[in-house]
């Protein structure tokens, strides 16, 4: 995820709101950062102002929706982030100019945060190559909309970190994911790689996730839904 929003403070509030709600965030404060960021890595869902300095909100938004500035964007367009425009501009013909420039969705400010959450949802269920809601693996259900998790018909109450690893471990199955992966998928870009946050919130996640064991580590390979 990534908000692209020059006000630094509602930036940093909306940017944790979301990690309070399990999501990986990064933030940039221009068009010329957001690009930059887009180039070097892959977001399901691009918060965007469109009064930015540097690039306007508009283009930017258009680069994304022509599969530009990023590089795995262009070779792959049909896996493109999608594009929620959060601008004070709220006006229905603001509405009508956002939505022409390739938006997928517009909010306009001062906004509801649960509203914003519920849209972020529906919009990476919108991507051309999202997954399934529900993910079952091993006896495991979770849905990432609900925020629900069950193993054998035995719900699972879990942190919004312990949450969001098993969702990547479950998208992942049957292959393994890294601490670094994890690290990336899971938390953000401000993330201490040596930190060992990764093995503490899997420790946790598989003594939630009880006997028999289905969470397993390969020392020097990492994690995975066995």
């Amino acid at each position: 995820m990534l908000v692209v929003e020059d006000a630094r403070a509602l930036a940093e509030v909306v940017a944790e709101g979301l990690r309070d709600a399990g999501m990986a965030v990064d933030v940039a404060y221009d068009g010329i950062e957001g690009a930059a960021r887009l180039d070097r890595n892959r977001y399901e869902v691009v918060v965007l102002d469109r009064d930015l300095p540097g690039i306007h909100g508009d283009a930017l938004c258009r680069m994304i929706t022509d599969g530009r500035p990023s590089r795995t964007l262009a070779d792959e367009p049909d896996d493109r982030a999608m594009v929620l425009m959060l601008t004070a501009a709220g006006a229905p013909e603001d509405r009508v100019d956002g939505l022409s420039a390739g938006a997928d969705d517009y909010l306009a400010k001062p906004f509801h945060f649960p509203e914003l959450i519920l849209r972020i949802h529906a919009l990476a269920r919108r991507r051309p190559q999202a997954r399934p809601r529900t993910l079952r693996v091993a006896g495991i259900e979770l849905d990432p909309v609900r925020r629900t998790v069950s193993r054998a018909g035995r719900r699972v109450e879990l942190s919004v970190k312990e949450f969001a690893v098993l969702a990547a471990l479950l998208r992942a199955s049957p292959g393994y994911l890294s601490a670094e992966d994890l690290l990336d998928r899971v938390w953000d870009e401000h993330a201490d790689p040596f930190t060992n946050t990764v093995t503490v919130t899997v420790g946790r996640l598989r003594r939630k996730l009880g006997e028999p064991p289905v969470l397993t580590t390969l020392p020097g390979v990492g994690y995975r839904i066995a």
